[in-house]
């Protein structure tokens, strides 16, 4: 095993030219912890407002000029190359995927992590590239669906921003709980979102979709794109509007809803949610990915060292699914 290993590292919050390629010393995993030789890591729209430091708000808890967990990356998939002492759920040689939290640092050739974390055992049926994105759209998606939405079979759901990570896997997930799917994507997007599983599929560059006649029981805006008040003539009376992207106005927006009652706004971190919660969430889209219902959309793969261009591809705005560096 070598001494050191590869990382990028957020010097300053800023753009993607911030990122920073370091190599650091290997870790030894401690009691509980296992290391990874990581093959595949996400490159996601939270991992680059981490980086970017949005919302400013949130840097009081990141750190003022630069994360003080200062490593990129969270969503990973790899091999289990050492453990250490007590270690019960892995062994050396075990694929495993899942996200480095608060620990971040996924970005990297080697990581350690605790055991007891968001990790999962990898099937085999799922690439290390499709296994390393699950803990972001398809994570994100299934808990704003069914936990806080508790969404039901035949409930009217609009989902806004239906190409992108979150929103192609909403839709997988939305349609196979027997929801009514409506999504917003670009027209060139249009035929791959209806492929997903959305009943209909409208064009956001043409027709504003809450303006129309139709009420949803839940409006999922993956983008963060709208907002509540935007939505809330167009959902039904109890009807949800739902985002994950933390901003002032929708923090204010959920309290004003939650004081009137009705239809009301609602945000969670999920990635702060206790890891066995995340787990038995990750062992039902591992059900959906072994029945059919469920598979992570790929959009382009960049070697490791591509960091920075890959950081510059997800903030176009115009990705179909994931990106992933390995």
């Amino acid at each position: 095993m070598t001494s050191t290993f590869s990382a990028w590292r957020i010097v300053r919050y800023g753009g993607p030219e911030r990122l920073t390629p370091v190599t650091v010393p290997m870790p030894t995993p401690g009691p509980g912890e296992i290391l990874i030789r990581i093959h595949a890591s996400a490159v996601s729209r939270a991992d680059g407002m981490m980086r970017a430091g949005r919302p400013r708000f949130a840097r009081a808890f990141l750190g003022l000029r630069r994360p003080r967990r200062n490593l990129s990356g969270t969503g990973l998939s790899g091999e289990v190359i050492a453990v250490g002492e007590g270690v019960r759920r892995f062994a050396v040689g075990d694929a495993v995927f899942g996200e480095a939290g608060l620990n971040f640092g996924a970005n990297a050739s080697h990581i350690c992590l605790n055991e007891g974390g968001t990790l999962m055992h990898k099937p085999a049926t799922l690439s290390h590239e499709a296994a390393a994105v699950m803990c972001d759209g398809p994570l994100t998606s299934y808990h704003f669906l069914h936990q806080v939405a508790q969404l039901q079979a035949g409930q009217r759901v609009l989902i806004q921003g239906g190409a992108g990570s979150l929103g192609s896997a909403a839709v997988q997930i939305a349609a196979a709980a027997g929801a009514d799917v409506t999504a917003t994507c670009s027209r060139r997007n249009q035929a791959m979102v209806a492929d997903l599983g959305a009943a209909r599929v409208v064009d956001y560059t043409t027709e504003d979709v809450c303006a129309g006649p139709d009420r949803y029981d839940v409006v999922y805006d993956t983008l963060g794109v709208g907002s509540f008040a935007a939505a809330r003539a167009s959902l039904a009376p109890q009807g949800q509007y739902l985002c994950p992207v933390l901003s002032l106005t929708l923090l204010a927006a959920m309290l004003t809803s939650q004081l009137r009652g009705g239809r009301r706004a609602g945000f969670v971190a999920v990635g702060l949610q206790p890891p066995v919660v995340l787990r038995g969430h990750l062992d039902a889209l591992l059900a959906m990915v072994a029945a059919g219902t469920l598979l992570p959309l790929l959009d382009r793969v960049y070697p490791l060292a591509n960091l920075v261009e890959a950081h510059r591809h997800m903030e176009t705005g115009h990705k179909r699914g994931n990106v992933v560096v390995v």
